[in-house]
């Protein structure tokens, strides 16, 4: 019996070391709060250099792992969404853009700005060794440049006939960019791209935007498209359409992928949505494509202008929804406002708040595991 008993006390310690070893040696939570911009957008993690990096909508904030702010990025008139820090280049990037919607005119009205702004949807670079203190203007300090996805700019002015010949602003409902990430290429080529996703308004009469759209970059070639970006002189420098389009079955989202993230250990990209309303839908908020699976040329559901398309598949530990079991995921409690990988399949999760008027967000350690009804494991 003593036998039997030292042999469990040992597993139960070597279990012990081992998801101790595994475990990032990081902060179980990371606050921040006093911020005048909008709420938390997205969030980047440095794990070398030990910093996070923030968006609140019309600012960037850098601060370390114990909660110091190191620099802000002020000064845009747009919206920064996701962002994502390139192991490859040492630099964060971020979606940004210019429209005049109702989320550009708020954005507008919130920074005291009368003027409308010319539509361009840009990935922001944000060179971060060189914000070093608050208040950095993104145009004059040289902290930012820009490239502009010209096929978003195309696919939101565009007007396309739907199913039934009915003419349809924006195609496939594309409001802009939100979520960005760098990850390997779909196509099976390994390369590692830069992928954004569409944002996608939610309209609940129109049947062509029951996707996620996720176009992919090489942006190794970028330093010739990349430019300080004046506001009130747009540039019009980038590639003239993507390396690659993909479709995600999810059914309708409103305002589309808010955070998009790639996981090394699990290869699986996570989309982190804000929940839409069609009633013939679950409305997820939380979808995980499987990158094992490569994509299908597939007729797309819905949409009467494109007929066929490259289909990404969605992993199986998701939920089915109750119209069609090819949609699964999660009714996850955070991850829209930001989401970030962290290695060994551990996340930081954002949650946004506000005090006295200002923005307030707070990181939250969490596990993958893919459960029935929760796709997080929060660390306590």
């Amino acid at each position: 019996m003593k036998r039997v008993f030292f042999l469990l006390s040992s597993i139960l310690l070597t279990a012990s070391a081992l998801m101790a070893q595994s475990l990032p040696n990081l902060p179980k939570k990371l606050h921040t709060e006093g911020w005048k911009g909008g709420h938390i957008q997205g969030i980047a993690v440095d794990n070398k250099h030990e910093f996070v990096y923030l968006s609140f909508t019309t600012l960037l904030v850098k601060m370390d792992m114990k909660g110091n702010v190191v620099g802000t990025v002020t000064g845009l008139l747009g919206h920064l969404g996701c962002l994502e820090f390139n192991e490859a280049d040492g630099r964060v990037y971020g979606s940004l853009e210019f429209k005049n919607d109702v989320i550009g005119k708020n954005i507008l009205k919130h920074e005291g700005v009368s003027k409308e702004l010319e539509t361009g949807f840009y990935i922001a670079i944000f060179d971060v060794d060189k914000i070093t203190r608050v208040g950095m203007d993104a145009e004059k300090d040289g902290v930012m440049t820009s490239v502009l996805l010209k096929t978003v700019v195309k696919d939101y002015h565009a007007e396309v006939k739907d199913k039934n010949g009915n003419v349809l602003k924006h195609r496939h409902g594309c409001s802009g960019i939100d979520g960005v990430s760098f990850g390997p290429s779909f196509d099976g080529s390994g390369k590692n791209m830069l992928t954004v996703a569409y944002g996608i308004y939610g309209d609940t009469k129109r049947t062509d935007n029951d996707y996620q759209i996720l176009l992919q970059y090489d942006t190794s070639n970028w330093a010739k498209y990349e430019a300080p970006l004046s506001q009130n002189n747009m540039h019009h420098r980038g590639p003239s359409k993507p390396n690659g389009k993909y479709y995600v079955y999810t059914g309708n989202t409103n305002w589309g992928v808010q955070n998009l993230e790639y996981d090394k250990s699990s290869n699986c990209w996570f989309l982190a949505c804000y929940p839409g309303k069609k009633d013939t839908f679950t409305n997820y908020n939380l979808f995980v494509v499987d990158g094992n699976k490569k994509p299908a040329v597939r007729p797309l559901y819905g949409v009467g202008y494109e007929k066929v398309g490259p289909v990404l598949w969605l992993s199986n530990k998701g939920k089915g929804d109750r119209k069609d079991n090819e949609v699964r995921g999660w009714h996850n409690k955070i991850g829209a406002y930001g989401v970030c990988a962290l290695g060994d399949g551990y996340f930081y999760l954002a949650s946004g708040g506000k005090k006295d008027k200002l923005r307030t967000a707070t990181l939250h350690l969490a596990r993958y595991t893919g459960g029935r009804y929760e796709a997080f494991e929060f660390i306590e």
